[in-house]
């Protein structure tokens, strides 16, 4: 039998195995280092700026106070996953046949890659401690995963409230792993955006009502992923050609100078998703979308949500060519989508 390895060593191996399994960075806090959440999450919903996203009215205490989602927790281990793409993701902008998707979303689901490794790593964790408990998160519980990881000292939270690193930029995404273990913490990181106001300027909604706040009802991630029904007429011409979130204030950050290319090719983008044609995406019926959105994290939003942010790029197109792709749709059996088809034909009319 071999010798066990003292606890005091632990927290160097656990980090040293992240590395090993992939992920750009990992760092560790404890539940309750973020007392300062559950009051800035109070004033995001009072002022109404969540929308239409209820859970997160809903699941609030368990979201203000990480001590609470899990009372026996004693440490976090906050993970970073990097995911910089390859090119350019303003580009596509300027292609106004073709729509824009969001970087995170042109490859594999990340919930599923990253879940997958923050599981096999939790599971070496166990080993190493038997007798001692974890539970894994990837987006998907009541976990406020950037103020924790600011506490962790991945990043700070820029003005645009994404999180950014001085190694990785803004090109990550983050996993969690709680655990009954106690494992000495790392210091907090603190804020490097100096007077920088890139992301807040570039914002073609305005979605930013002052530095360090977002006002999700105008943000194009919200508009095109989370909200439900036809958006604001006023909105629509704003959205540009972005079909599936927007990137353009992770885009200008000066911070990504810095930014690691991203280890795993499942997150790569697939080149068909890279400037897929309009035309072609507004033909989608159900079976259609499903199939071209297996595995996606785009297939969650459904094709009649989907099929309404194309009407609306086609609208925004400027391309008289796309005006008989919106007229199919105007008798659609979604709401949303007739009104949106309604919309761009409008739009394109005597072009």
């Amino acid at each position: 039998m071999g010798k066990m390895k003292p606890r005091d060593d632990l927290k160097t191996r656990l980090l040293s195995r992240a590395g090993e399994e992939g992920f750009a960075a990992a760092r560790v806090t404890r539940p309750d280092a973020i007392p300062q959440a559950a009051g800035r999450l109070a004033a995001f919903l009072e002022a109404g700026h969540h929308g239409q996203m209820q859970w997160m009215e809903a699941r609030k205490t368990w979201r203000g106070d990480p001590a609470a989602l899990w009372p026996a927790a004693r440490s976090v281990v906050m993970l970073a996953e990097s995911y910089t793409p390859q090119h350019d993701p303003l580009e596509v902008l300027e292609r106004r046949d073709r729509g824009a998707i969001s970087v995170y979303a042109q490859g594999r689901d990340y919930h599923d890659v990253v879940k997958k490794r923050l599981k096999r790593l939790g599971r070496w964790l166990l080993e190493q401690a038997p007798g001692e408990e974890i539970k894994v998160f990837v987006d998907t519980a009541p976990v406020m995963e950037k103020p924790l990881a600011e506490a962790a000292g991945l990043g700070w939270q820029g003005k645009h409230t994404n999180l950014l690193s001085r190694e990785l930029g803004n090109w990550f995404f983050l996993g969690a792993i709680f655990t009954t273990l106690s494992i000495a913490p790392d210091t907090a990181e603190t804020e490097h955006c100096g007077s920088c106001t890139a992301c807040l300027d570039i914002c073609p909604t305005r979605a930013f009502p002052a530095p360090f706040r977002l006002d999700a009802r105008r943000c194009i991630s919200y508009l095109t992923i989370e909200h439900r029904g036809p958006v604001d007429p006023a909105l629509r011409p704003l959205l540009g050609n972005r079909i599936y979130g927007c990137d353009d204030c992770l885009a200008v950050c000066p911070w990504n100078k810095f930014a690691r290319t991203g280890r795993d090719a499942r997150l790569a983008a697939r080149s068909e998703l890279a400037a897929p044609r309009l035309a072609e995406l507004a033909m989608l019926d159900d079976a259609g979308f499903r199939s071209m959105f297996t595995a996606s994290p785009i297939k969650r939003i459904g094709r009649d949500r989907f099929v309404r942010n194309v009407l609306y790029a086609i609208g925004n197109s400027g391309d008289p060519t796309l005006r008989e792709v919106a007229a199919r749709l105007t008798g659609d059996a979604d709401d949303a989508v007739s009104d949106a088809a309604r919309w761009a034909v409008g739009r394109l009319t005597g072009l």
